[in-house]
């Protein structure tokens, strides 16, 4: 559905809350100004409403939580039964079934479907704790505390997954308090060459960045008690980047030689963002442990860290007091949430053409960038696309990709701008967008285009 503008955005309702939020929410949280944020009411479908009536396209899926939509019917139902029922279980100790049955079938989509047995997985929260079970699993597996990770990652904000996100300032006011496990490598960002070969598409991309970061991780390996590499098969907020099709294979190939294990961050791209279920099914790819999350709950949060029996059983046996537990952890909600969102996505993915709307967004993008600034270097896979907001000299304009996001909101579009400059429009709408609602917010960024810049 297209929005519908009732009011001046932000509306008087919103900007009273705002003034709330600027009173009693500490002041690093939500960005405040006068044209910025909306407050929302309700959603369905690939539509927001705000608390002053207006109707907007949501191109973010909620940070890509919303992979089916807002208020999937089948979901709100399992989440409302399950409710009434019972909302809590002591997760450690006393579960729900629902526990076994989220688990059953995170490991059938993941090492069963990947011919590599059963899996067994740790639930948590939020993404970070995905990451953080995963890099304890490899610490006791390896027994090496040091991990990779690569520039322009961002694996969540808890102190454990903080040591392995490099982006933006996250990191910067704490780092006296962090241990430093974490050693960075380039990430291979064709569009911006970090061994200095050049501007290219990545699959331009040739053997010189190939040996060069493996020497690096060679001589990371050679020097380091390094136990895991930690990777996002393509960066998210980091910029929506596609790195070339070798370069996962050869932290596989490397992680193999080095006796570590390979730990995918799929908690963006993962169940069908990209076009196939993961990223590493394209590639052909079985890690040894997969991060899940955001889409996974339907709306409500919960993620898991997955790998095989061999792996995840370098955990003890539990003696009554877990090592790595917390108070929701398989709430029955989240789980019921969790099975209900498996069971649609597994069920509408092929209707859901991701790819062949995804050709028609990259497209559209590529038709407005090939005019010149302020759009560039447009990137993506399925519904996981990105485009540059460049000046003329084609640097980074994180002021004008900032106008934009803020006249397109204005223009009834939720649209985010990520990458490390803050530069990179994210387009990452619900799997269920319709191609015209695509189309019609291409026409609209073209005609702000023509205005603002």
């Amino acid at each position: 559905m297209i929005p519908v503008q009732k009011t001046e955005i932000p509306g008087p309702r919103s900007a009273e809350l705002c003034a709330g939020l600027r009173r009693w929410e500490s002041r690093n949280v939500t960005f405040l100004s006068a044209d910025f944020p909306i407050f929302w009411q309700r959603a369905e479908g690939v539509n927001v409403w705000d608390v002053d009536g207006n109707r907007y396209l949501d191109l973010t899926a909620g940070f890509g939580v919303a992979a089916l939509g807002y208020s999937l019917p089948e979901i709100a139902a399992a989440g409302g039964a399950q409710l009434r029922q019972l909302s809590l279980g002591m997760g450690d100790v006393h579960p729900s079934a629902g526990k076994v049955e989220l688990l059953s079938s995170l490991s059938r989509l993941t090492f069963e479907a990947w011919g590599k047995g059963e899996a067994k997985s740790i639930l948590g929260c939020t993404g970070s704790d995905a990451v953080e079970a995963a890099m304890k699993t490899a610490f006791l597996a390896t027994g090496r505390p040091k991990l990779i990770a690569f520039q322009g990652s961002y694996h969540g904000l808890a102190y454990g997954a903080m040591e392995a996100t490099q982006m933006g300032d996250f990191q910067k006011p704490f780092i006296e308090q962090l241990t430093k496990r974490a050693v960075f490598l380039p990430f291979p960002n064709c569009w911006r060459c970090p061994w200095g070969r050049g501007e290219r598409s990545p699959s331009e991309c040739d053997a010189g960045c190939r040996c060069a970061l493996a020497d690096e991780l060679k001589r990371v390996f050679a020097s380091q008690s390094v136990g895991a590499i930690l990777v996002e098969p393509m960066l998210g907020r980091g910029g929506m980047i596609l790195p070339p099709d070798w370069f996962v294979p050869l932290l596989r190939q490397v992680a193999d030689e080095e006796g570590a294990l390979l730990i995918l961050d799929e908690i963006f791209t993962g169940f069908y963002r990209t076009g196939p279920r993961f990223v590493c099914e394209r590639l052909g790819v079985v890690p040894d442990l997969i991060c899940v999350g955001k889409p996974l709950g339907g709306g409500f949060p919960i993620s898991a860290c997955i790998g095989p029996a061999a792996v995840m059983d370098a955990w003890p046996d539990s003696d009554g007091e877990a090592l790595h537990t917390s108070t929701f952890l398989g709430s029955p909600l989240g789980c019921r949430m969790a099975c209900a969102f498996l069971e649609e996505i597994e069920r509408r993915q092929r209707d859901l053409k991701v790819e062949e709307k995804g050709k028609q967004l990259l497209a559209g993008l590529s038709d407005l960038a090939h005019s010149g600034p302020p759009l560039k270097n447009v990137r993506g896979s399925g519904l996981f696309v990105g485009v540059e907001v460049t000046d003329r000299h084609g640097r980074p304009d994180a002021a004008l990709a900032g106008r934009l996001v803020l006249a397109l909101l204005k223009a009834g579009v939720i649209l985010l701008a990520g990458g490390t400059d803050r530069h990179v429009l994210s387009f990452t709408p619900p799997l269920i967008v319709a191609q015209d609602e695509l189309h019609w917010s291409i026409t609209t960024l073209h005609a702000l285009l023509e205005k603002i810049a």
